[in-house]
């Protein structure tokens, strides 16, 4: 669709359009890096840009700072109707690290190549940052009132478990979310090419829990040039190495069971959750994801031990990021144990819990409504994110959320390889899209 034909069908999203591609190439140029250990840069400079894109429209946006540096930025609109619950858009600003000798082009550059916007962040998340940006700017200038009450957050610290971002307001902020009943956030509403009459558009409607964990393995020290039987190198290394190795059993949750049965009719055969490699390698860019929501997952991440070559250490830690499905923490845990042996001492860095909501109601219409406005041959279908987001904050106040950063992608884009990793970059089409698609659903939710 045509700028001038976009604009025709969305009021002035066309201007919205044209705005949303350097609003995510200087987000990305801002480094919000997030080591997780405190650190990295912060989010201030992204936290006082965003407020300053709002403000310039007429907004009042206020900053919060969870600890010198670590700021969200939080903002409602008024809609035309105050009295109906209020939707909430929340996004984070930190990113993961990324090392530039890696990249093709620079991680913070937010340079424009091959039809793309590349940089850290390109999909995780500060392109939906800056598509919910310009689609609120254009409205606020149009005088485009969303038909209830809408609140935008910019987020701290989501990669390291929101602690200092959402959480924070959770705890400590509670009202700037009152009202609100509905979330849309990220890594949801991307698409998936079945064939030239069907693209399905995954909706996230659950997510994993997660459990990062530090593992201990106490031994003996002593001389490395002597038998040591009690080396707790080796000892954590084999424990390490069984779970790194172990298949968890599947276990089909509502949403994977939705989201197979709407894949087998796409298809057009019958699917076997417990045969699904041969499915898998058909799903391109999204099997990675797809394949780790069919069970528990726990992946060795880090391993320290020692301090000179020829001394055997009396300790050795592993990290390891595991991730469990609704209903299955426990289930998780006991497997766990029982894989990592009685040597092994597990101590939780980080939890927080599963999440899982059905696929129906007004907003979930919304989006389908949206999407096909926009690609008449779009299908909405939910699906279950192997990670998490800071939707299970806000969770706790009774909010329900639904990933749907709606993206039009091609059909050989690597999209799960682009979170976290080298490269990472979104279709400036993709973007311009998906500003469309956002301008069309805030006027139908």
């Amino acid at each position: 669709m045509s700028d001038a034909a976009a604009a025709e069908g969305t009021g002035s999203a066309g201007t919205a359009e044209r705005e949303v591609v350097d609003l995510c190439r200087d987000l990305i140029r801002i480094d919000t890096s997030n080591y997780g250990d405190g650190s990295g840069p912060g989010e201030r400079a992204a936290a006082e840009y965003v407020a300053e894109k709002l403000a310039e429209v007429g907004l009042e946006p206020q900053i919060f700072e969870s600890r010198p540096g670590r700021a969200s930025t939080v903002v409602r609109i008024e809609g035309a109707d105050p009295s109906r619950p209020g939707l909430l858009i929340h996004g984070h600003t930190d990113v993961v690290p990324a090392d530039a000798d890696d990249w093709t082009h620079h991680p913070f550059s937010g340079e424009i190549a091959d039809g793309c916007v590349w940089g850290r962040g390109a999909v995780d998340m500060k392109d939906m940052d800056a598509m919910t940006l310009a689609v609120i700017r254009d409205r606020v200038r149009s005088g485009r009132k969303p038909p209830r009450d809408v609140v935008l957050a910019f987020l701290a610290d989501e990669e390291a478990g929101g602690v200092h971002g959402a959480r924070h307001l959770v705890d400590h902020h509670p009202g700037l979310f009152e009202g609100v009943t509905e979330a849309i956030s990220e890594v949801g509403g991307f698409s998936f090419t079945v064939n030239e009459k069907l693209r399905l558009y995954l909706v996230e409607t659950a997510q994993k829990g997660m459990h990062w964990m530090r593992l201990t393995v106490e031994g003996t020290a002593g001389h490395g040039s002597m038998t040591n039987d009690d080396n707790a190198i080796t000892e954590l290394c084999e424990a390490v190495a069984r779970l790194g190795r172990h298949r968890f059993p599947v276990r089909v949750t509502k949403t994977v069971r939705s989201f197979l049965d709407e894949l087998s009719d796409a298809l057009g055969t019958e699917l076997d959750p417990e045969n699904m490699e041969e499915t898998l390698a058909r799903l391109g860019g999204i099997a990675k994801i797809i394949g780790a929501t069919l069970r528990n997952t726990a992946a060795p991440t880090q391993l320290q031990a020692g301090y000179k070559v020829n001394v055997i250490p009396g300790q050795a830690t592993a990290a390891v990021d595991g991730r469990f499905l609704p209903g299955f923490e426990e289930e998780f845990l006991a497997d766990l144990d029982r894989v990592l042996g009685p040597r092994v001492k597990r101590e939780t860095v980080h939890s927080d819990k599963a999440l899982e909501t059905t696929f129906d109601g007004a907003l979930v219409d919304a989006m389908q409504t949206a999407l096909q406005a926009e690609d008449p041959i779009a299908r909405a279908v939910p699906y279950m994110l192997s990670g998490g987001t800071d939707a299970k904050s806000f969770d706790d106040l009774g909010i329900r959320g639904f990933g749907f950063a709606p993206l039009k992608l091609p059909p050989e884009l690597d999209f799960a390889g682009m979170f976290h990793g080298v490269d990472e970059r979104v279709p400036v089409e993709g973007l311009r899209f998906g500003t469309r698609v956002l301008d069309r659903f805030l006027d139908l939710c």
